[in-house]
């Protein structure tokens, strides 16, 4: 039994949601709204659109914006933002409207004559004054699949780029994070002076014994020799060489004056 009931409940949700999805859109009511109501408004806004020009559309978003109509004020911006790619007026297409839970989406095709725009208002149910309430509208470009496509690359490329970028800053920032500390003792050094430069003191030259002896010996020939000369000069009468004394010895420039 508990089967059975499960089963009729499926089949009532599935017949209430084929009915929902086959509902006809003008037979909906939009929170006190009809299919005509708001078709009736999106002609009234397209016939003044179009009618706009530059200096319309720009006094009027500045004059929705001062009095608190942001929704209006949007619409004549985007409106503006499109106008240069759109030509000449051809009429008006289709309307779509949606309701999703306490909103409702109008979306109104325009036909150029060199590209489609769309004209959208959404609308939000009222707690307070238990109606809908206009809270956005805009002015869009219809771009074809292609160019919806060209665009999106065009938009991750930009997205790679700026990631690569991004890196190659990173790692140069952290390449100069070894100039740091050097950074860091230049301005400690800053206004200190400089300590002086320790000169070494040449190394006292110590003579040689070796040179020592050689100066000796030659003092000892030249004695030798002068002891000589002096028992040759006194002939037999000289004196034994042990007896003789040499004091000092003097060089005689051999200059005369």
């Amino acid at each position: 039994m508990k089967k059975k009931l499960s089963l009729m409940l499926c089949l009532c949700f599935m017949v209430l949601a084929m009915t929902a999805c086959g509902t006809d859109p003008k037979s909906v009511d939009y929170f006190g709204m009809s299919y005509s109501d708001i078709q009736d408004n999106m002609e009234q806004t397209v016939s003044a659109l179009v009618s706009f020009s530059d200096e319309d559309i720009q006094s009027g978003a500045e004059y929705y914006d001062s009095n608190g109509m942001a929704a209006f004020a949007h619409l004549l911006t985007s409106w503006g933002e499109t106008v240069p790619d759109l030509g000449s007026y051809q009429g008006l297409g289709e309307l779509t409207v949606t309701k999703a839970q306490k909103t409702v989406t109008a979306d109104q095709v325009l036909h150029f004559s060199d590209r489609d725009v769309v004209v959208s208002y959404v609308y939000e149910y009222n707690y307070e004054t238990e109606s809908p309430e206009l809270t956005d509208a805009s002015a869009d470009l219809v771009y074809s699949l292609g160019e919806k496509m060209e665009k999106a690359g065009m938009n991750t490329l930009m997205g790679m780029g700026t990631v690569f970028v991004m890196l190659i800053f990173i790692s140069l920032l952290i390449s100069l994070f070894g100039y740091i500390p050097k950074l860091e003792e230049k301005i400690k050094n800053i206004g200190k002076k400089p300590e002086p430069v320790k000169t070494e003191e040449p190394a006292a030259v110590v003579e040689e014994p070796q040179t020592q002896a050689v100066n000796l010996q030659k003092d000892e020939q030249l004695v030798a020799v002068i002891t000589a000369a002096i028992m040759a000069s006194y002939g037999s009468n000289a004196v034994s060489a042990d007896k003789l004394v040499v004091r000092s010895i003097h060089r005689v420039d051999g200059r005369r004056a």
